[in-house]
């Protein structure tokens, strides 16, 4: 009795074992530096405040910073469950070979999860950091549910992806500590436009992967709307867009920081990553070097919001820069099944 039982115990643990090995693939956490270092940026800018201007602000105690912080790099990946599960239909043209269309995943299963994760998250926000934070939590859960079907509308799916991952530079924000200070000033908010704009633009380039599947799923994103050839024109003058937007931005003193060298550098090696992005996937818009070029995509939206954290921080800017580039790479290429 006692042997069948030991067995029995033995075969659960492999079962939740092979479960949680699949989960953490579906949540391919190279896209973990998108919502990291957007969260980052909220974080080290309540830092700034409190050294500098001390309105309320307290340091963030090392500890605490920490938690921030694993939340902020785990939250893309335990929402991309729900993103997945939303979007089966889809994925069994785009992606026949993830876990949970093969079923390697048990779509029930991983959403209650994700679930259980997502509140065990609120009662940490709630009972340790600060309850305000909860409100960023549940508008980008809520965020990511509207995107899935979002998608079936061209730009306005483009539109709420850049807000859902703003909502990562609130929570940064918010849950790093008490503050006195309005939440919203127009230099808060150009950054956040400016975190909106390139998480936008680097949802557009996504969608060139999976312009078939989404177009028979009826998926109408704004690559299928305007069809292949002229997405990937358009594609290259979009990736202007955030070195423009933050031109005009700062010509304007709608943003109070002012540039600094590092800034400068990391400027120029953002710009180069966006154009090379929009060129790209200009030459190859279909087939499997597409899936490819999302390494670069990614890396110029991530260094892109680790750029902004030099207007107020240049020497955690250039590290997360440098970080940040190494590690996305590193972690898509462990992910070399284009069809997952």
């Amino acid at each position: 009795m006692n042997v069948i039982a030991l067995k029995s115990g033995e075969d659960v643990l492999i079962s939740f074992i092979n479960f949680l090995k699949q989960y953490i693939i579906s949540m391919r956490l190279y896209y973990a530096f998108v919502t990291g270092i957007a969260g980052w940026i909220g974080v080290d800018f309540y830092q700034h405040i409190a050294l500098n201007f001390n309105k309320g602000e307290v340091i963030t105690p090392p500890e605490k910073k920490f938690v921030i912080l694993i939340l902020l790099f785990l939250s893309w990946g335990v929402n991309q469950i729900i993103n997945d599960f939303l979007g089966l239909k889809e994925d069994k043209i785009n992606a026949p070979h993830r876990p949970m269309v093969t079923g390697e995943l048990n779509p029930a299963g991983a959403v209650m999860f994700s679930a259980f994760l997502l509140v065990t998250t609120a009662g940490i926000i709630y009972f340790y950091l600060q309850p305000i934070a909860l409100i960023p939590l549940f508008a980008g859960v809520v965020l990511n549910i509207i995107y899935e079907y979002s998608k079936a509308y061209g730009i306005i799916a483009n539109i709420v992806f850049g807000l859902m991952i703003s909502m990562c530079s609130i929570f940064g924000y918010l849950a790093s500590g008490p503050s006195s200070a309005p939440y919203f000033t127009k230099s808060r908010l150009s950054v956040l436009f400016l975190i909106w704009l390139m998480n936008g633009l680097m949802t557009y380039y996504t969608y060139f992967k999976d312009y078939y599947g989404d177009k028979l799923a009826d998926k109408k994103t704004l690559v299928v709307r305007l069809g292949i050839n002229r997405s990937r024109i358009l594609g290259i003058f979009s990736a202007l867009l955030p070195t423009i937007a933050f031109l005009v931005i700062y010509n304007n003193n709608l943003i109070v920081a002012r540039t600094n060298n590092i800034f400068i550098i990391l400027g120029f090696l953002t710009f180069f990553l966006q154009l090379w992005t929009g060129f790209l996937y200009y030459k190859y818009p279909s087939g499997e070097k597409t899936y490819y070029s999302l390494a670069v995509n990614f890396r110029a939206c991530v260094c892109g919001q680790a750029a902004l954290i030099a207007l107020f921080n240049a020497e955690l800017a250039m590290i997360l820069f440098l970080v940040s580039y190494i590690f996305v790479g590193f972690i898509f290429d462990l992910h070399t099944d284009s069809k997952s």
